[in-house]
Formats: structure tokens, sequence, C-alpha cells
């Protein structure tokens, strides 16, 4: 099987292709398990019962994504032992411990918090069951934690020697607490809670357009506009911090990101807003620019200098043409998701959010940007990196597994595609039918422990999602009327 690529580069768009599809499912989960967190919180203080029914209804989609996040995250970690063992020889002592700890630390809190969660209505008491949801939101920050501390290890790595060839751990806590990891700790964490709010949002936007009006979906359209709004803005914010932390560890990238060439002693050095990176010719074409802007931004100066892209060798250079991009792709659609957030902040000034079909259609269109956004970030972080797998330490082509052909990762790249597009596939399309069914008054639920044999117990997560996956549209809209 002859696909004209090497193995090194098949290996580097399975793992790319995976973990794509992986980082959206824990993007959800992580926003959503603290948007259920307090929406439980606020129906203990309140008793209003708009707050546990909305809780009902968000479950069945955080379970769904939760357990397409597990399985896709299963699937993509062997890949370090397939295609990628050198690295795994050589940086496993620091990247082995931190996803050891992950598994211990989190991923074992949210299973034994889960199942309380999830079929704990009417066995325990409310407040166990809260306790049980907050700590399956918390597993989910901490598991985003360490596996922040293990990325940001092979962006800045710290804390460790090379003895024979071999990464060895030296100090733990310099290499937990790397110098890129509190900024990607943060810029990940409020990325995970506006890819939740954008999609609570146009939910609830998609039932306002259809003409529903009742509090469970005007309550989730305000409550996702609060939280779009306060994210959109605080990404702004640790965007800038994260800028300025990778132009001191991480110069070539930043010089990729904002297309600049050559480094300005005389001049700022402006802000690109579009061009077309030529890295063949070593120059840009069409460009439209903001002079001193870049300067400003990045530097917090107007005459700023920063280095460009030459003053690298040209084989420690990223792939301008696409970090770039994929950069102004992020950017571009932040700066729409805090334009949509003030917009709504206005109508709501004036009682008109829920009536303005302009907004509900532009929150529906801005559903899906969150997740295009994530990917794009990660783009952005993942090609400045190359050609290193471990920033100055290692490159990237030294951790391919010596053994594996092209035609092996070729097969098994065909394979993944097509299996994650029928199960994966499934799943997004089943938690898109959940939504557009919409959350439901329902009758109030006794939250204290039932007798024995009160309730069918359910053998699996996605049990709590009672939905039938292939239930037909004209049901669903018999069940609206």
């Amino acid at each position: 099987m002859d696909l004209g690529l090497t193995a090194l580069e098949l290996a580097r768009i399975q793992f790319a292709f995976t973990v794509s599809f992986h980082i959206i499912f824990p993007a959800t989960s992580i926003g959503l398990a603290c948007f259920l967190a307090m929406l439980e919180w606020k129906w203990l203080r309140s008793q209003n019962p708009i707050y546990k029914d909305l809780f009902q209804f968000w479950i069945k989609i955080f379970a769904v994504a939760f357990g397409m996040g597990v399985v896709s995250g299963v699937v993509m970690s062997y890949q370090f032992g397939t295609n990628w063992s050198e690295f795994s020889r050589v940086a496993g002592s620091v990247t082995g411990p931190l996803l050891t700890y992950e598994v211990l630390s989190a991923f074992f809190l949210e299973a034994g918090f889960l199942g309380i969660m999830l079929f704990g209505w009417g066995r325990v008491s409310a407040k166990a069951h809260f306790f049980a949801t907050l700590m399956v939101a918390i597993g989910t920050c901490i598991s985003m934690f360490w596996i922040l501390s293990s990325n940001s290890w092979m962006q800045t790595p710290q804390g460790f020697s090379l003895e024979n060839g071999i990464i060895v751990p030296t100090d733990w806590w310099a290499i937990v607490f790397n110098p890129s990891f509190p900024y990607r700790f943060v810029h990940m964490a409020v990325a995970a809670f506006l890819v939740s709010s954008l999609l609570v949002v146009a939910t609830a936007a998609w039932h306002l357009l259809k003409g529903r009006r009742d509090e469970l979906v005007k309550k989730s359209f305000s409550m996702g506009l609060w939280m779009v709004l306060a994210t959109s803005c605080a990404q702004v914010l640790v965007g800038d911090f994260h800028g300025l932390n990778t132009l001191k560890h991480q110069p070539a990238k930043l010089a990729a990101i904002e297309g600049h060439w050559e480094t300005n002693h005389d001049e700022g050095m402006p802000l690109l807003l579009f061009a077309l990176p030529d890295m063949e010719n070593e120059r840009n074409h069409l460009e439209v620019a903001l002079p001193n802007v870049g300067s400003l931004i990045l530097t917090h100066s107007i005459d700023g200098t920063v280095t460009g892209l030459k003053d690298f060798p040209a084989e420690d250079r990223p792939n301008m043409a696409i970090v770039f991009w994929s950069f102004r792709v992020m950017v571009g659609l932040g700066m729409l998701m805090v334009a949509m957030s003030l917009f709504a902040l206005y109508l709501r000034r004036n009682g008109k959010i829920y009536h303005n079909s302009w907004l509900h259609r532009w929150a529906v269109c801005m559903g899906p940007t969150g997740y295009i956004a994530l990917l794009a970030g990660w783009v952005t972080t993942e090609v400045g990196r190359q050609p290193w797998v471990v920033y100055g330490v290692m490159r990237t082509h030294d951790g391919l597994s010596h053994s594996v052909s092209a035609d092996q990762v070729g097969l098994s790249l065909i394979i993944f595609v097509v299996v994650y597009a029928l199960v994966f596939g499934s799943g997004i399309y089943y938690m898109l039918k959940l939504m557009k069914t919409g959350p439901q008054f329902i009758e109030a639920v006794d939250l204290q422990p039932a007798g024995h044999g009160h309730f069918k117990t359910p053998q699996r997560p996605l049990s709590a999602v009672d939905e039938p996956f292939d239930q037909n549209d004209s049901t669903k809209e018999k069940h609206h009327d």
C-alpha cells in the first residue's frame, strides 16, 4: 500500500487524527461536568425544579461525551508503543509517571463517583449525589492538569538530565510545573468551559428559533451566555500571557505564528492580519499589516524587538503556513465569541435577549466554533513545536519506532478513519439528536434512598441516556406538543 508518504509522516497524521477526535470529548465533558455541578448546587439552594430538569437533560449529553472520550483516549495512548516507541524509550521516565498520576488521581476518582452521579437519583441523599457530581467535575479537571503537565513539559522541558541518551528526571516539581504549564493549563481550562457553554447556548438558541419560550430553554440560554461572556473575555487575557511565555521559551513558534521572517531591529514589528507565507523563498505574499502593533502586543512596547524566523536554522523551523493560519482561525473565532456575548449583554439590558432572532441564529452558528477554535489552537501548539517532539531535546523523527513501516501505519490509519467515522460519527449524531429534543419538564424525583428493587439498575454508563437512538423526528415533535 503506497500512499506516497513516509512512515514518519503517516504516524504524525495518525496521531493528529486520533488526538483531534479525542480532544473534543474531554473538552465537552470537563465543561459539562462543572456546569452540572453548578446546576445541582443551584437546585439544592433554591429547590427550583428548573435546575433539576436541566441537570437531567445535560447529564445525558455528558454521559455520551464522557464514554466516547474514554474510548478514544485509550486507543490514542497505544500509539506510544506502536508508532512512537523510541520516544517512549527516551522520554518515558517523565511522561509515563505523569500519565500514571492522571489515572491514579483523576480517572479512578471519576470512575468511583460516576455511577452515583449518573444513576444515584433516588438511591442516595441529595447532598451525597451532589458530592458525587462535584467529585466527577473535580476529577475531570485533575485529569486535564496531568495531561497538560505532560504535554507542556514536551513544549518547555525542565527538571531532567540526559544520561546515555535517556531523559532522567531530577526535579519533579520543575517537571510538573514547567514554564509553559500554568499558562497552557488555564488556557485549556477556559477553552473547555467555552466549548461547553457555546454548546448550551446553541442548543437553547435552536429551540428559541423553533418558538419555545419556556423557562428551561430561557434559563439555559441565559446561563450559557453569561459563561460565554466570562470565558471569552478571560481567554483574551490568558492568551496574551500565554503569548508572552511563548515569546520567551519558544521564539521560533512565536515567529511562525506572527508570520515574522526578519528580526525588527530599527522599527516596531507589524501585526499581520493577512499573508500567504512562502517557506521556500522565506517571504510572505499579499501582506495586510498594522504597523508596530505586533511589538505592542508581544513586548508591550511600540518598538520592541521580536526575533524573526530567519534567525533560526532552516531545519529548526516549524511550518509557518500552517501555524500562521491555524492561529488566526482560533483568534478570529474568539473575537466572534466576544462580540456575540457583548451583543447578547446589550440585548439583555433591553429585555430582548429571548426575542431577537438575529442573536439566536448567530448563537446556533457559533455552536461548533468552540470545537473549531480548540482544534486550531492545538494545531498551532503542536505544529509550532516541530521539528521537536521534546522541544530542543529530541527531534520528532528520532521518536519514531524503528521497525514500523509506511505500509503498516498507512493501513492502520485507514482502519482508524473508517472505525472512527462509524463509531464516533454515530455518537456525535446521537448527541445532536438529544440536543434537538431539548430539555423537558419532568415529574419530581424523590431524592431520598428507595428500597431494594425500586429501580432497575443500569449496567453501563450510557444507560444514563434513556432516549432510543433511532427515535424519529415526528415522534419527538409529538412529544414536544
